[in-house]
């Protein structure tokens, strides 16, 4: 018995440090990482994708975790694995944005029903293009994406070699990029929305008898819901042009890693 542990205990050290990486990058990255997936299905699937990185953590010099730089790679591995998860966040953060301007510009922002995805109440336009990016994110395979960038990520990163503050630094910078990209989006439902509002309160000062300020609600409400068929045949397309540059990023940063 004690020899089979004396076994075990070096094989169970080495998992632990590809399953912490894992475990943070499927905690952060889209639909995986959501709350409506359940969290000991996330862990089984961390474990499992642990299982197969153990070849790459075992060129690296063994760390104890009971120690305290163990702990130190501990919180390396997590603080890698959730910055990568991060980035493949951006994707569903700009649906989100681009739902909520959508909104607000058609009238619907107190039309809310319950979310599963973030256990909160949200708008039906978010709702929609939530269910949208998800049908995107399996169709592209977007979930071999994400196991392709952990195996890769233990060459630019390897275990006990530090991440340096280019990572955090370039992810961070990357915040405003969504907001950009989901104003791009919204353009042309915002725009057309806002002709026509000035076009009633023209109207409305030419003839303040008519009342156009009650009618104005429903066709503003109708024209946006004409705009958002006409935008959502753009968002698959978008949505695999952000994943890219998600892709982009990533791998530039690998690649500078790799290089210093």
């Amino acid at each position: 018995m004690e020899d089979v542990l004396s076994q075990l205990l070096p094989l169970l050290t080495a998992l632990w440090w590809p399953f912490c990486r894992t475990l943070a990058m499927l905690s952060s990255v889209p639909v995986i990482g959501e709350s409506v997936m359940p969290v000991t299905l996330r862990i089984l699937l961390a474990l499992v994708l642990a299982v197969l990185m153990l070849p790459m953590v075992q060129r690296a010099a063994p760390i104890d975790p009971f120690s305290m730089h163990g702990v130190v790679a501990t919180v390396e591995q997590a603080m890698i694995g959730f910055v990568l998860g991060l980035a493949f966040h951006y994707t569903t953060a700009v649906i989100g944005v681009l739902g909520f301007l959508v909104t607000s510009q058609m009238g619907f922002s107190m039309a809310v029903m319950n979310d599963p995805m973030n256990g909160t109440s949200s708008d039906v336009v978010s709702s929609l293009l939530s269910v949208l990016s998800i049908i995107i994110f399996f169709a592209i395979d977007g979930h071999l994406m994400v196991v392709g960038v952990i195996g890769a990520s233990y060459q630019a990163w390897p275990l006990g070699a530090g991440f340096g503050n280019l990572l955090l630094q370039t992810v961070a910078y990357n915040i405003a990029w969504v907001f950009a990209a989901a104003m791009l989006l919204a353009i042309p439902v915002v725009f057309s929305t806002l002709v026509v509002q000035l076009g009633f309160g023209l109207l409305n000062r030419v003839a303040p008898t008519l009342n156009l300020f009650s009618l104005g609600f429903s066709v503003i409400t109708l024209f946006g819901l004409l705009m958002l068929t006409q935008m959502v045949r753009f968002v698959p397309e978008h949505y695999v042009a952000m994943t890219n540059r998600i892709l982009n990023l990533i791998q530039q940063q690998m690649v500078a890693a790799h290089g210093g």
